[in-house]
């Protein structure tokens, strides 16, 4: 039995020292995980601080551009080719050349982009019609809402003349702009913009491939484009006033019908004599979700010393359009800008499609001047699959008065037909 009890002592005090040893075990294993916690959030600590410190990397399919906005400056390639089809029919004893044409209508490669110091930069070559002409040459200075322009660039007449001719409705702009002669001219402008007023004013020269002429030009133009609602309201006035500056120049108004591919013209006042030209516009439009409206009067007066007053003439379009998609017209800085359909090709969707009828007016006589009245009737139908294409289909019933071309029976009032169709890409 005392052999029993000895053997049976020990026991506590062996579990004793377990239950101890176990314990502090416990306490070392603790003191392990703490510190392990302790590094793993100064490792955490450490990627952050240097993830912070180090320049951003762009994904992997970004491209890096070899000039970048970090260093004040930026570049941008431009370009657009558009590409025109179709055909005039005029009455066959007028003797006008009509039937089927084409053309690229335009061909333009640019750049654009920021410098350092607040300046911008702008710059296309047009190579259409086997020439090549200079479209945009800008140097450009921003602060705050105050624009400086200098170089080749367009005066500030009509909102259908500064609307690019890649988001206007017609293959070709209303009448009134090419006849009247507005175009790119070498010179200075300030462009104020705040809230929903816009402010534009200029002088000018010529277009930068008639620099030996003697015109100078100073053009203005206000702008007030408020929202109602959803809808995005555009009222406009203008103001041109060109002085001739040269005893021999003479100036000439005159039209094609609709398209641009035909060298044919039914109306022209032939060369004047004159010393200047003062116009004045109007412009209205409207953008409602997928409608849009727009109209325009422009009256442009010749200063001719041999007449006994001086001939006034006139030109104006009222249009509306509706998109047959979900889409609406675009609009920025006081003239139309690029629609963007919802659902483009290639993401599931048709892209955007347009339908737009348009009333375009141009007379040409006054005051003995007899250079005859064109009336447009006009529809287009625009499909863009994308932003960047588009394809345009044109039909226009021109009625003439007082047209430069009789018929046999020396009829002068008649009708001319034109449709045309454009292909065009840019980016």
């Amino acid at each position: 039995m005392t052999l029993a009890l000895g053997c049976a002592l020990p026991t506590p005090l062996l579990a004793q020292d377990a239950a101890e040893d176990l314990a502090a075990l416990r306490l070392q294993l603790a003191a392990m995980n703490a510190r392990i916690d302790q590094l793993e959030s100064e490792l955490e600590a450490t990627r952050a601080a240097t993830a912070a410190a180090a320049p951003a990397q762009p994904a992997a399919d970004t491209p890096v551009a070899t000039l970048g906005k970090s260093d004040g400056w930026s570049f941008k390639p431009r370009g657009r080719l558009m590409f025109d089809a179709g055909f005039t029919s005029a009455p066959a004893s007028t003797g006008a050349a009509d039937g089927f044409g084409n053309e690229v209508r335009r061909a333009r490669l640019g750049a654009s982009g920021d410098m350092p110091g607040g300046f911008g930069y702008k710059f296309e070559v047009d190579f259409a019609g086997n020439e090549i002409s200079v479209a945009d040459a800008i140097l450009s200075y921003e602060g705050g809402p105050l624009e400086v322009s200098i170089g080749h660039h367009n005066t500030f007449q009509s909102l259908e003349e500064l609307t690019s001719s890649l988001h206007t409705t017609f293959i070709e702009r209303a009448a009134f702009t090419d006849a009247f002669g507005f175009e790119r001219r070498l010179g200075a402008s300030i462009t104020y913009a705040r809230g929903d007023f816009l402010a534009q004013a200029g002088v000018f020269t010529d277009n930068i491939e008639d620099t030996d002429s003697k015109n100078r030009s100073v053009d203005a133009r206000l702008v007030y484009m408020p929202k109602a609602g959803d809808a995005q309201l555009h009222f406009a006035g203008s103001v041109h006033y060109n002085d001739l500056d040269d005893a021999a120049t003479q100036l000439r108004y005159r039209q094609r019908p609709l398209v641009h591919f035909t060298s044919q013209r039914f109306i022209d006042t032939g060369s004047m004599e004159a010393t200047s030209e003062t116009g004045f516009g109007l412009e209205a439009a409207a953008i409602a979700g997928r409608f849009h409206v727009a109209a325009e009067g422009y009256w442009q007066t010749v200063a001719m010393p041999a007449l006994a007053s001086d001939p006034t003439f006139f030109g104006g379009y009222a249009e509306a359009g509706v998109f047959l998609t979900d889409d609406s017209r675009g609009y920025k800085s006081g003239k139309f800008d690029r629609t963007k359909p919802q659902r483009p090709v290639g993401e599931g969707g048709f892209g955007s499609l347009q339908f737009t009828l348009r009333y375009d007016h141009l007379d040409l006589n006054d005051a003995g001047i007899l250079g005859g009245r064109q009336a447009g009737y006009l529809a287009s139908l625009i499909w863009k699959p994308t932003d960047y294409t588009a394809l345009l289909v044109n039909y226009g019933r021109l009625q003439y008065e007082d047209a430069i071309l009789p018929a046999a029976n020396g009829d002068t009032s008649y009708g001319v037909d034109a449709f045309g169709v454009r292909a065009q890409i840019d980016f």
